[in-house]
């Protein structure tokens, strides 16, 4: 069941496009991130979505509740949308408890004082605060303070919950927990949410489906797996994951295949829509698919023979550095041992080998 149905949006600040035609769905139980980087449209689509900021066309709708209509120039006003919104700042107010905080919405919407009571408390142990409901926003951390304006947006029960980068505040080890309590939290409670964030790792790790943007339109959306795993273009490619880029010249074309060239390289990979050959294009590898070469080489001959510059521990494995001699564009691999040195042989296997046109 569709929760959520964004059509063929379009929205302007001044005589600048940010949205160009977006189209989305969220479905029942859904959560969708949208990601991308800044300036890509993504918190402005969240925005129109929650009745913040005026689309100049296209239609918003919460299943058969229309929400905005640019052809018959209707807006339902955002404290109408009965949405659920998460901040970026968590916006709490700071001389009100925590338990005064999550009871707000409810006492605008006139709830009888013992459902207040009762909701909220309900709220704040699904959260694992109903023993800090009498504390204040600045005696808590970070992630309690988090959950604090999750639980203000869920106590009354909205059908969609909106986030906007809701982890962003919290330092890198707390956003890890704190990613991990979201996605369990959503699922429990069955929610659909539209979620915003610039790091793909929060992304993957939260979502059912991701919708990247770029300059204002879906550049790619599919499953996690299928946004790492089977980029389309070569911003999707480049977006997700940590990458080699080497670029070069089609040499070749076989079977949807494509063997590309540089200076003093040639590998082949899977051909990207629109390649020709004679056409600068690029090969993307994924950083953790490069292999040390030790023994055979590569059945399609793409290794790379090059000096190792350094390495730097990460705790779980090494990070190499290596450069090409001729052109000196960086190559990175992973390893378990600290044990290479001088001149490596690299093997990129052509099977994760995406070749794009530039």
């Amino acid at each position: 069941m569709i929760e959520l149905s964004v059509e063929n949006l379009h929205l302007k600040y001044g005589d600048n496009p940010v949205l160009r035609g977006v189209s989305m769905q969220l479905g029942q139980g859904e959560v969708v991130s949208l990601l991308g980087p800044s300036g890509s449209g993504k918190t402005t689509l969240l925005r129109a979505v929650a009745g913040l900021e005026k689309p100049a066309a296209g239609r918003i709708s919460i299943g058969e509740t229309l929400l905005f209509d640019g052809a018959t120039g209707f807006e339902m006003p955002a404290e109408e949308r009965n949405l659920g919104l998460v901040f970026q700042s968590y916006a709490l107010w700071p001389h009100k408890t925590v338990f005064a905080n999550v009871a707000y919405p409810l006492k605008l919407r006139k709830v009888p004082a013992a459902d207040i009571t009762r909701q909220v408390q309900v709220v704040l142990d699904q959260l694992g605060l109903g023993h800090l409901g009498n504390r204040h926003p600045h005696q808590l951390s970070g992630g309690q303070q988090q959950r604090v304006a999750i639980g203000r947006a869920l106590v009354y029960n909205p059908p969609i919950i909106l986030l906007d980068e809701p982890l962003s505040n919290l330092d890198a080890k707390l956003r890890e927990e704190a990613r991990v309590f979201l996605r369990e939290l959503i699922l429990r409670l069955g929610l659909s949410a539209l979620l915003v964030t610039h790091d793909q790792h929060e992304a993957m790790a939260i979502s059912d489906r991701i919708l990247l943007l770029n300059n204002g339109k879906i550049e790619q959306q599919g499953t996690p797996q299928e946004m790492y795993g089977s980029p389309a273009t070569l911003f999707t490619a480049e977006f997700m994951g940590s990458n080699n880029r080497l670029n070069g010249r089609v040499m070749a074309l076989r079977d949807g295949r494509a063997r590309i060239e540089g200076r003093d390289w040639s590998l082949w990979g899977a051909a990207g829509a629109g390649l020709a050959v004679g056409q600068e294009a690029a090969a993307i590898i994924r950083v953790e698919q490069v292999r040390f070469a030790d023994e055979a080489a590569d059945a399609d001959g793409n290794t790379l023979s090059l000096p190792m510059l350094t390495r730097m521990y990460l705790g779980n494995r090494w990070e190499y550095l290596f450069r090409t001699a001729a052109e000196g564009v960086p190559v990175r691999a992973y390893d378990a041992v600290a044990t290479r040195d001088g001149l490596c042989r690299l093997s990129l296997p052509a099977a994760h080998v995406w070749i794009f046109p530039l």
